[in-house]
């Protein structure tokens, strides 16, 4: 019989930015629940306490962090010293998000820049902070960006999103590429219409939430634990081949374009 993939992440040391709710929250708690030791962060500490009980309720170990992705050298400070208290880090998850809907004919230099910032350029600086570490560990380590349908077809009024997504995903291959022989894989996932606080505004419109299922061939909205799966997929030695790549979680939306 063979032996099955192993999914335990039980000593590893994970950081997933944007923990404080919603996506980030759901993958943080996956993680842990999966055995890793999960370092969350927010711009406040006080945004975490809801997700550090979730982990702690659950049995895992979580060390909230204060980290705004958009300030590089905070964000390579607060890397450096959660490593050297850790002693290690083997996995990131870059999940830190902006968006704000504008048509583009009003869209201000404010708003693109808050939203690039936050997903593609916040995220770079992450990754390459801990990339750093990583490529000096004898395990190297696994990169999992956070990117979206928005990577690869175009929404109205949602012009610097997708442009940070897409970005983020170009991203994802090409670091994949680049540090393949260093032992880190970088790959990514792509949520498809997930209920968040971030997103609430939408499904608050009846009809939009019925143009959008019509449009899903599973005919259902994303739940945030939808995506502990995926999570602990591309953290673990199950997807010890695997870079590059992005995982669309998203009720077959992307499959039926």
């Amino acid at each position: 019989m063979s032996a099955q993939p192993n999914f335990n992440l039980t000593g590893k040391v994970a950081l997933v930015t944007g923990s404080s709710r919603g996506l980030g929250q759901a993958i943080a708690l996956g993680l842990a629940q999966a055995g890793a030791s999960v370092g969350i962060s927010a711009r406040t500490l006080d945004a975490l306490s809801e997700t550090t009980s979730m982990i702690m309720d659950a049995g895992g170990f979580a060390l909230p962090m204060e980290l705004d992705v958009r300030n590089v050298g905070n964000t390579r400070d607060m890397i450096d010293k959660f490593v050297a208290e850790q002693g290690k880090i083997d996995i990131l998850v870059n999940n830190a998000g902006y968006e704000e809907v504008s048509p583009s004919l009003e869209l201000s230099e404010e708003i693109w820049d808050k939203i690039v910032d936050t997903n593609l350029k916040g995220a770079f600086f992450c990754a390459q902070s801990v990339g750093r570490h990583m490529a000096d560990a004898p395990t190297g380590g696994t990169i999992i960006n956070v990117c979206s349908l928005t990577s690869y077809v175009g929404v109205p009024a949602a012009v610097p999103y997708g442009s940070s997504k897409s970005g983020l995903l170009g991203m994802t291959r090409a670091l994949a590429t680049e540090w393949a022989e260093r032992g880190i894989r970088v790959n990514a996932i792509a949520p498809g219409y997930f209920r968040t606080a971030m997103t609430n505004v939408f499904y608050e419109d009846a009809g939009w939430q019925s143009a959008m299922l019509n449009k899903i061939p599973m005919r259902s909205f994303g739940d945030p634990s939808d995506l502990k799966g995926a999570a602990i997929f591309l953290a673990s030695d199950a997807s010890r081949y695997v870079t590059g790549q992005c995982l669309g979680i998203d009720g077959g939306y992307l499959a039926s374009i």
